[in-house]
This record gives C-alpha cells, structure tokens and sequence, in this order.
C-alpha cells in the first residue's frame, strides 16, 4: 500500500470521493445487471486479453498518432495509456506517424445497456475518450450502406487557441451516423451534441461518464452526479438508425489543427501530464427483475452498491381493489429478502401500534431492481383510513428482526 501511494502522489492522482456511478433507476419490473464482458476493474498487472485488443483492429490511428500496445498497460489499479514522442518517423500506408497513442477495444460487442467509467484524462491535447463504434450495414437502397459511432465522451485535458478548446472540460458526447450513398460519397451525420460543462479541466481529477444506449434511436448521457441530458440519433434515412451491436473502445488520439493543436515534445515527455488513467469501465444489462437465472459471480465480487430499498414518493394514492401493488426499488450485493408489511395507521395519542393489515417476504436478486410487489388483500382497504408500508432489506439467512436490517424504508398510502 505504500509503494501505491507514492505512486500516486508523483503522478498527480489523490484520493478522494466517488462521483456517483452505478447505472439510473430501471424501468418497473426490471433490473441491472452486470455485464462482465465489458467491465473490467483493472486491478491486475496486465491487460485481460479474454476480454481486450491492446490495440485498434481496424484503424491505426489519426496521422501522426500512431496506436501502439506498448503504450497500454494496467498497474496500481488503473488501465493506463501514455502519449509519447517517437525517436524518428514511421511511414504506414504513406502516412507519416510520429506521436505514440493507444487503443484498447472490447473483443465482443454489445447492443443497448448501460455503459460508465471512471477516467482521468492525461493533461496534454491526446484525446482521452469512452466510445462505441462498428455495426452498420447496407443503407435502404441497396447500393448504400451506414456505418454507427456513439461518443459518451471525447475530450483532452488542457486548453489553447484552437477551435476544439471546449473539448478540455466537462463532457462532450455525440452520434455519428455515417452514411456512403450509391454515388460512394461519405457522410457524417450527427445526432445534435451532448455538452456538460466544467470549469475546471479535464484532467484536474477523475469523473464518471455514463451514456445509456436505450434503443436503436434514443440514448441518455450522464456526468457525475448531474441530472442526465439526452441524445436522439438521426433518423431520416433508417428508423432504426443504431440497431446493431458495436465494439466499445478506450481510445487517445491526437486531433487536426486547427480543429485541436499536437501535443508539444515537452509535455508528451511529461510523467506528470501524458498519460490517461482509467479507474474501471463498468457496463450492465437489463434483465427480468426475477430472473435468478444469470450468473453473476463476477458482480458480487464487487460490491458495487450501498445496499437499500427504496420508495419513490413519502405518500401515494392507490385505486380501491381487492389486489395492491406497491412499487419499491432495491439495490442488493448479494441474493437478499425482502420484508414488506402494510399497516393501517392509528392515532399514537390513542393506540400504542399500528394495525397490521398483510405482510410479505420476498427473494431479491444482485443488481438495482424496480418491482411492483403485489398483495391479495382478503378484502378491500377503507378509503378512511391511511396506510403505512415498511420495507426491510436482510441477510437471507437472518429473521425478520428490523435490529438485522441492512436498510429500511417506509411509505405512506390512501385509497381513492
């Protein structure tokens, strides 16, 4: 541990509070899971090649960046890739390449969910970014095709005179739906930009990106703790422009001046300020929130959640029948149970406790999951009354003693 935090200390990099990260509230009857084949922690001493290219299959990088793997490499807990200068040129294809960049791309792709990491970019103008690519297909006439690219986030990490200067802060999104029409004519045509704006650069701390790919025309992007911004993918010439799976990709690159100036010789020979270190990249799914079916040993290592159950709204109105569903959300490390009991409330100047009207017991599953849980009521609750619901997530193995609890919560209810 003290070999790390020297590290750190020469490297600029403190320890300090999370952003907020984990993935936004599921729809009703779902949850997050984990997808392990696009998480990775990087708490080991090299790159998972099972799930990782320490390099770009297809593109050899922006002229001069050239992707090397011997700029990529995992220790002290981070995935790490460093901008460097290149003794002499090196001529590819007759471009010409002089600065060292790195790629590291997902071997699998994957189609909608809920993608985030936590980043802090490298202090020079080599991109630090968090992106999807690939997919695409032949356009609706036949002779054109498309091709699909979703930036959650794309910046560098200091600032000049050049046109991209904003790229240093904050958060910078966008789609590209690239379409080649029958006459062979390449086109980029983008969803309109996601921005969040920071005063501060990006590379004066870590902050989590988080984009969630929703459906073949919609996505969602998140910055730290911020209220989430959203994205719409042109649609004039598909409508369902993003249908198909794509590779995620952590990339630093150099930009075109005079969109972006080169790094200068001296700060890509700077420890302090060439390289981008990314903490983790968690992606998750949704699934039935029921579903006990998944193999989710990769995900109960991590104990991604503070454990809670959870109520929307204090009070509700609910419609008179003889079934109640009551909506509560629930985020859980490990298989829990819940324990959900409804009581009428009293006048406490009066009665010592409520009275109890139905309670429940029920499995819940690693992940962050909305179920709407239900109760069939012998008969109907009075419209005169009020109603309270306390909730308690335990052990599986514990009684249903709230001292046991590993969180609670309560909601109140009338019936109209």
């Amino acid at each position: 541990m003290k070999k790390l935090v020297i590290v750190l200390f020469i490297f600029g990099i403190s320890p300090h509070p999370y952003a907020q990260s984990g993935p936004p509230e599921p729809p009703i009857g779902k949850r997050w899971v984990i997808n392990p084949d696009f998480s990775d922690e990087f708490n080991g001493e090299t790159l998972d090649s099972e799930k990782w290219h320490d390099y770009h299959p297809t593109w050899k990088g922006r002229e001069p960046g050239l992707f090397m793997p011997s700029q990529v490499s995992v220790s002290d807990g981070y995935l790490q890739i460093k901008g460097g200068k290149m003794e002499k040129d090196t001529i590819i294809n007759g471009k010409t390449f002089n600065i060292k960049g790195g790629a590291v791309v997902s071997k699998k792709t994957a189609l909608f969910g809920y993608f985030e990491c936590r980043v802090k970019a490298a202090a020079t103008t080599m991109s630090t970014t968090f992106w999807f690519s690939g997919g695409g297909g032949k356009g609706p006439k036949g002779c054109d095709n498309y091709h699909q690219e979703w930036d959650i986030q794309e910046c560098i990490g200091r600032s000049g005179d050049f046109a991209g200067n904003f790229f240093s802060n904050g958060m910078n999104s966008n789609g590209h739906f690239w379409y080649t029409d029958c006459d062979k004519e390449r086109h980029d045509i983008r969803a309109p930009a996601v921005k969040f704006v920071n005063t501060e650069l990006a590379s004066k701390d870590f902050h989590v990106y988080g984009g969630w790919w929703r459906d073949a025309k919609t996505a969602s992007l998140y910055y730290d703790d911020r209220a989430p911004k959203h994205m719409k993918f042109y649609d004039g010439i598909l409508e369902k422009p993003f249908n198909k799976p794509m590779y995620m990709r952590l990339v630093s690159e150099t930009y075109p001046y005079p969109w972006i100036e080169l790094p200068t010789d001296e700060e890509l020979a700077d420890d302090t300020k060439n390289t981008v270190y990314y903490d983790w990249v968690r992606s998750y799914d949704l699934v039935d929130v029921e579903d006990k079916s998944i193999d989710q040993s990769y995900e109960t290592g991590l104990n991604l959640y503070n454990e809670s159950v959870i109520f929307s709204d204090l009070e509700i109105e609910l419609e008179t029948s003889d079934v109640l569903k009551i909506p509560l959300r629930y985020k859980a490390n490990q298989h829990r149970k819940i324990h959900i009991k409804i009581s009428e409330t009293t006048d406490r100047l009066k009665e010592k406790w409520d009275k109890k009207v139905i309670e429940k017991i029920i499995d819940v599953y690693p992940g962050y999951g909305n179920i709407g849980v239900i109760f069939n009521l012998e008969q109907k609750l009075s419209k005169s009354a009020s109603y309270i619901v306390e909730a308690l997530i335990k052990d599986v193995n514990d009684d249903n003693q709230t001292r046991k609890a590993l969180d609670t919560s309560t909601m109140f209810f009338t019936i109209h």
